[in-house]
């Protein structure tokens, strides 16, 4: 069922998506959420919704010499982009300490949480790794403006794509521990002050267009990025490997939650 042909909001199209989940797969949803640029704060109006969860199997599935598939595609059109991981991977890229697995966990848009998440998550949160964000994220602008934002007119979208992540470096510089997701949130904390109005004012500019609409490129923000990308590259290099080896946290959480779920 698509958007334009339920009688409700995004909202319960969502809930009702993952009740269809469940059945379809015969697994329990954990936590679900917005990501991208709805959870991020600055979408476009004709931005689809890009819904993330977290599923778990009952324990049998996981003890079974099967090979397993540990995510979900379940939906694709113009107005939802819905997939999920299952508990098993999940715990392993929060083992690596993987960022947008953080984003998720920390997403301000939730569809849908459960007791059992907040012990994961619980569990989770100490693995965060400051080296492995904030290459994540230095990697993702510096990407992102070398193949948007060069040329004389951009998609000003690109531009939301490039600062939030140097701003979510900059936010772990300071406080050492995972962004926030909304990228007001971030500006407000660690955006240079001169540099705040003109983001403000590209800000309203941006969710008021089409999604492929571009626009002269802002030669101010440029130059800014350009400094901020050579800062955080020689910064990322020097920072020493922080990430936790130990899987016994993540070990006990994953057996806990499996054998809740039998």
């Amino acid at each position: 069922m698509k958007y334009k042909d339920f009688n409700g909001s995004i909202e319960e199209l969502v809930l009702l998506k993952i009740k269809e989940i469940e059945t379809a797969e015969h697994v329990k949803i954990l936590h679900a959420v917005e990501s991208g640029s709805r959870a991020w704060g600055f979408a476009s109006p004709d931005s689809d919704y890009d819904v993330r969860f977290i599923y778990v199997r009952p324990q049998k599935y996981y003890l079974g010499l099967q090979p397993k598939q540990d995510f979900i595609d379940w939906a694709l059109d113009e107005t939802l982009d819905i997939n999920g991981w299952d508990l098993s991977k999940t715990l392993q890229h929060f083992h690596k300490s993987n960022a947008t697995l953080f984003e998720w966990a920390n997403s301000p848009v939730v569809y849908l949480t459960t007791p059992e998440w907040r012990q994961i998550y619980a569990a989770s949160e100490p693995y965060f790794s400051c080296k492995s964000a904030m290459y994540h994220y230095y990697g993702t602008a510096r990407k992102n403006y070398h193949e948007h934002l060069t040329a004389d007119f951009v998609k000003y979208k690109k531009y939301f794509y490039v600062l939030r992540p140097i701003l979510a470096c900059k936010w772990i510089e300071k406080k050492a521990c995972p962004p926030p997701v909304l990228f007001r949130e971030l500006a407000n904390e660690v955006l240079a002050p001169a540099l705040k109005e003109p983001v403000s004012r590209l800000l309203e500019a941006k969710m008021q267009m089409p999604e492929s609409e571009k626009a002269p490129r802002i030669d101010q923000l440029n130059e800014y990025i350009v400094k901020e990308l050579h800062y955080y590259k020689e910064a990322v290099d020097s920072m020493r490997d922080d990430r936790t080896a130990d899987w016994e946290a993540l070990n006990h959480v994953f057996l806990t939650t499996i054998c809740q779920n039998d």
